[in-house]
């Protein structure tokens, strides 16, 4: 059985940590619960760094397909045994076929889907077995699980526009960085040679760029050694959570990038929520599991503060209300739903429309950022041709 490390607070108001024995992460918070422990961390043990998931290696597409063949499956009345066993048959070998393979194990040994999936928490996070669990327990997995593949597939088709949007622009970037240092650790030396040789006065624009590419060719290891010692800083602060929430607040207020951050993360949490109370979850468990599967610290803590508001009996709009980084059209379409009893479907709605939102705004923000780039480069090649021209200009003057 899988052990778990936590973290939680006892009745009295103080905090304790440890670990328990559970088959699920659900088991273990529901047996800190009979120990009067109220959880504020749960994690496997084998996990380290304050209980931070390891990443994946199984690919978002690939979950998706395994998640809807299952689904099938499962609507042409096939038990859910035989159903992984013939996922895991006809998986090509990889590390899904070894999840799956450790799945089927766990139900031959008279485990629950959700409770074999819940062992497996660096490929199925907490919200797809929670729905699961209730896709269970409500005798409707089948539906359940062609709504999470349908969000998966939407996830995978998101995170591949941006990785074509951002292609071309890196593409840019290294190929004018390569041009630039080449230029000035190989072109520019063999030509300030000649304007060192003949004692004339240089250009200010010259002797800028004579002192950077010496800097370039006679000390570059000190410049690879301080990235090196910058890179490794920079990932030891963002271990700390005060640091990850300043990032993620600078991020959100960045020109460019805050707006698309900011709707992208506002599609993600409506469309995970949607889809958790669609599922069955409750309110309060789908907004705990919301606010993990959000990887902005800002929005987390939001969503962590309106389950608090609902457990003292508030609702989810007046809580979102409170908050800027909530736009009036979600508070509005939650509050309907609210009223309406049609909340899921509202937020699903919601999500829909941020995510066209994101979509157009990267589309518009790729078509300003190519020409910038363009014209970036070529502000720096000319920098460099000025430099280079402007000493035989006057070379030439004191010929003539």
């Amino acid at each position: 059985m899988p052990t778990f490390r936590y973290s939680a607070f006892k009745s009295g108001g103080g905090e304790v940590s440890g670990t328990v024995d559970a088959a699920s992460l659900n088991e273990a918070r529901q047996k800190l619960k009979q120990d009067g422990l109220f959880p504020k961390e749960i994690a496997p043990a084998e996990e380290k760094g304050g209980g931070r998931r390891g990443r994946s290696r199984v690919a978002v597409p690939e979950l998706s397909l395994a998640t809807r063949r299952l689904a099938t499956l499962l609507g042409s009345a096939v038990p859910v045994y035989e159903a992984v066993t013939t996922l895991w048959e006809q998986e090509r070998p990889g590390e899904l076929k070894k999840v799956l393979g450790r799945v089927r194990d766990r139900l031959a040994e008279g485990s629950g889907l959700a409770q074999a999936l819940a062992a497996e928490p660096k490929v199925f996070s907490e919200g797809y077995v929670g729905m699961v669990a209730a896709g269970e327990a409500s005798g409707a997995l089948e539906g359940v699980l062609e709504r999470l593949a349908e969000f998966l597939e939407g996830q995978a088709e998101v995170r591949s526009r941006i990785t074509t949007a951002l292609a071309y622009p890196s593409l840019m970037v290294v190929v004018g960085g390569g041009v630039m240092l080449f230029l000035l650790a190989f072109v520019v030396p063999k030509i300030v040679t000649v304007f060192q040789e003949s004692k004339a006065t240089l250009p200010l624009i010259t002797v800028l760029l004579i002192k950077v590419s010496t800097t370039l060719r006679k000390a570059w290891w000190v410049l690879a050694i301080a990235a090196v010692a910058a890179v490794a800083g920079m990932k030891k602060l963002m271990r700390e959570e005060a640091m990850i929430r300043r990032r993620d607040r600078v991020l959100l207020k960045t020109p460019l990038v805050g707006p698309l951050l900011q709707r992208l993360v506002l599609s993600r949490v409506s469309k995970v929520l949607g889809l958790l109370l669609a599922s069955g979850v409750s309110i309060v468990r789908a907004l705990e599991i919301t606010g993990e599967a959000v990887v902005n610290r800002e929005y987390r803590a939001v969503l962590l503060e309106a389950k608090e508001s609902l457990i003292q009996g508030g609702s989810l709009s007046g809580a979102l209300r409170g908050s800027a980084l909530f736009p009036p059209l979600l508070v509005h379409m939650t509050s309907v739903g609210e009223k309406s009893g049609e909340l899921d479907r509202m937020l699903m709605k919601a999500g829909e429309a941020f995510e066209k939102e994101f979509n157009s705004a990267v589309t518009r923000s790729m078509a300003l950022l190519e020409p910038l780039l363009v014209l970036g480069m070529g502000v720096c090649v000319g920098v460099v041709v000025l430099a280079v021209l402007l000493p035989i200009f006057q070379l030439n003057q004191l010929v003539k």
